[in-house]
């Protein structure tokens, strides 16, 4: 069985965080993960200070900021995680910067909703000295690890097709009624965002869209069906089912998240357990190489969520003990924005895009 390398963890976890925003995904993911990782949340702030006060109760966090900008005047705070929705996002980092005590902050996904906005956090980042990096947790998910490393080792050979096909409801959350936007810049990032981490940037996408019938607030991208196509022949395919069926007006669900690789020289499947009940239930992968027998089940223990995410907050704390570029850059994840907005163009206008368009 082949070795798979430990998740990105510093050697001094004290590096002390502050978070700005208390919903959902800092409750129940954020917190939980970094607790188990032994990091060193030391503040928090929030739009809402009571739901501040019971988030920071509930993980033991020392100070509670009663706004915003009472945590980016706290100088004591190394590194920030801002988790807020993506409209808000920019004018939190250009106020950490302007104050520039931060050496790091580590920002959802998306990272704005334009790609000008995106593109606008990283410049003043790079020029107040800070390292910007994004909370891209898929990549970080146990079996989409093993996925990388069989691909990054040659083990699978050159890649000819790859599939994730998404058949799960996620988590909604009510600002996205703000942007239009139901499931390209909120959940098939991740998978884009995952493609690329397996396979680079592809040369073209075609994207096509229908409204979800579950989802209420005004959209067009609920089901997507993306293909992205790589010079090299290789092509990879994105389904992302929200709907499911009536999995929740009376029909039985079946619900997952699979994923797929076939190379010259061995197959990889993976499921995600992030959609299991509970959210916790662990990954699984499988693989077989030319010659085996049989496939190869490597026993994974950690989930997607939460697990993933004290490792995307672990590799900026790595890469703010080296002082090297973490490996989910914000000048990187650019490209993860420009293939989102080429899915959302072609899904506009029936064709096909070449996501360096958006970049230039």
């Amino acid at each position: 069985m082949l070795e798979f390398p430990p998740p990105p963890r510093p050697r001094n976890p004290d590096t002390k965080i502050g978070i700005l925003g208390s919903g959902f995904i800092v409750n129940d993911c954020h917190l939980p993960s970094y607790h188990t990782a032994g990091f060193n949340v030391t503040a928090i702030a929030s739009r809402n200070p009571e739901n501040a006060i019971q988030v920071a109760e509930t993980h033991n966090i020392p100070t509670v900021h009663q706004t915003f900008e009472a945590l980016l005047d706290d100088a004591s705070i190394e590194v920030l995680d801002i988790a807020v929705p993506p409209q808000h996002q920019l004018a939190l980092i250009r106020a950490a910067c302007e104050r520039g005590t931060a050496k790091a902050i580590l920002a959802q996904k998306p990272l704005a909703l334009n790609y000008a906005d995106a593109v606008a956090a990283v410049d003043v980042c790079a020029a107040a000295g800070i390292t910007l990096s994004i909370n891209q947790n898929m990549r970080y998910d146990p079996s989409v690890r093993v996925g990388h490393h069989l691909l990054e080792t040659g083990s699978l050979g050159d890649p000819v097709f790859a599939t994730i096909d998404m058949r799960g409801i996620p988590h909604w959350q009510p600002w996205q009624a703000d942007t239009g936007s139901a499931t390209l810049r909120i959940m098939s990032i991740h998978h884009l965002d995952c493609m690329r981490h397996w396979f680079g940037d592809p040369t073209r996408v075609y994207c096509s869209t229908r409204p979800d019938p579950r989802t209420k607030f005004p959209h067009s991208d609920g089901i997507c069906t993306t293909i992205l196509e790589y010079d090299s022949g290789l092509r990879a395919v994105i389904i992302d089912d929200v709907w499911t069926g009536p999995a929740r007006e009376g029909c039985p669900a079946d619900i997952r998240i699979e994923w797929r690789i076939e190379g010259m020289s061995g197959l990889a499947i993976g499921e995600i357990g992030w959609c299991q009940d509970p959210y916790t239930t662990p990954s699984t992968v499988r693989y077989a190489l030319q010659g085996n027998d049989t496939f190869t089940h490597p026993e994974l223990t950690r989930s997607w969520f939460p697990d993933a995410f004290a490792d995307t907050m672990g590799q900026l704390l790595v890469a703010v003990e080296t002082n090297d570029a973490p490996a989910i850059s914000a000048s990187d994840n650019l490209h993860t924005l420009a293939l989102v907005e080429a899915a959302v163009l072609s899904a506009a206008e029936h064709h096909v895009v070449d996501p360096a368009t958006i970049t230039s």
